[in-house]
């Protein structure tokens, strides 16, 4: 009888580093496992890249104003649960983000000055979930207004996790982790019996834990501005852009969301850090099954009802 071992692969995928780990019996199961999942992230990017003409994505972008695009019933479902969470989040999550192009943001050091609040206003205007108009009889999605965009960035990497993992179940793989960079989802138990334990990062060090938790079959994915952020006159300006403003949030050093599914996780990061952490921990707490630890600039931390850190 063979002996169940972790197996671990590392690639970079939709611009961001995946590790794959399956238990399994020996090298060449594991590894047949492993090309399985990576296929099926790989598709999943094909699908909502918009970094190739022909995907669905851009499809939809370049028929904005002028007329709905039929999409695979995948894709039409992945838009319609991103509204769906943009409601439950009054705009805090929105995939039609992708108007705010590198013109008014660039997180490149080089950065000296942030936009003035009226140009990123401008900029922000066509950045409205409402007039993405869904319908389902014809799978098609219309942008309403020119110049609109939709991107996955804030959903597609929890998505894709979640995506892998489900072929994995169906080829009966017991156990394992997708982790993309940071957002993971891991289900059964280690080989040891005991369950995954993953770090959860320190902003002021992202390669070090500050705590720990034990998870099986969870889904965790953190929001952070240790990442990309630009200093402005000694003030350190995060990645996440506030739709509502186009400017960058202050305050929240990190997010970290554990869900029971990676792509629910992943698009619920950014959003409460939006919202900010009385308002965002309220919404946690209306959700079942559904958790936070949020890290402010002074890092002082803060937790949603029924959470246990190590």
């Amino acid at each position: 009888m063979s002996v169940y071992q972790k197996y671990s692969q590392s690639l970079k995928l939709m611009g961001n580093m995946f590790t794959i780990t399956v238990t399994a019996g020996d090298q060449a199961t594991a590894d047949e496992h492993i090309s399985v999942a990576i296929e099926e992230i790989k598709r999943v990017e094909k699908l909502l890249t918009t970094y190739k003409d022909d995907s669905q994505t851009n499809q939809i972008n370049t028929a904005a104003g002028i007329h709905p695009v039929k999409v695979d019933t995948e894709v039409y479902n992945l838009i319609e649960r991103s509204v769906g969470i943009s409601r439950i989040t009054q705009g805090a999550f929105d995939i039609s983000y992708g108007s705010i192009d590198k013109t008014l943001w660039n997180f490149d050091r080089s950065m000296t000055s942030l936009p003035d609040s009226e140009t990123a206003l401008k900029m922000v205007h066509l950045i409205d979930y409402k007039n993405i108009i869904l319908d389902k009889e014809n799978t098609s999605v219309f942008l309403k207004e020119k110049g609109m965009r939709i991107g996955f960035g804030g959903i597609g990497k929890g998505y894709a996790a979640e995506m892998a993992k489900q072929v994995l179940l169906k080829r009966d793989v017991k156990s394992g982790i997708i982790n993309a960079s940071g957002d993971l989802c891991a289900w059964g138990l280690q080989p040891d019996a005991s369950k995954w334990t993953i770090g959860v990062a320190d902003p002021d060090a992202p390669n070090a834990a500050f705590s720990y938790m034990e998870i099986s079959n969870k889904a965790v994915a953190t929001s952070g501005n240790y990442e990309k952020f630009v200093t402005i006159n000694g003030k350190k300006y995060s990645h996440t852009i506030d739709p509502k403003t186009g400017l960058p949030i202050t305050g929240i050093k990190s997010v970290t969301i554990i869900a029971s599914n990676a792509e629910f996780a992943d698009a619920m990061a950014t959003p409460i850090a939006v919202m900010g952490i009385k308002a965002g921990l309220f919404l946690i707490d209306q959700i079942p099954d559904l958790h936070c630890i949020i890290i402010d600039d002074n890092n002082k931390i803060y937790t949603s009802k029924n959470i246990r850190l190590k």
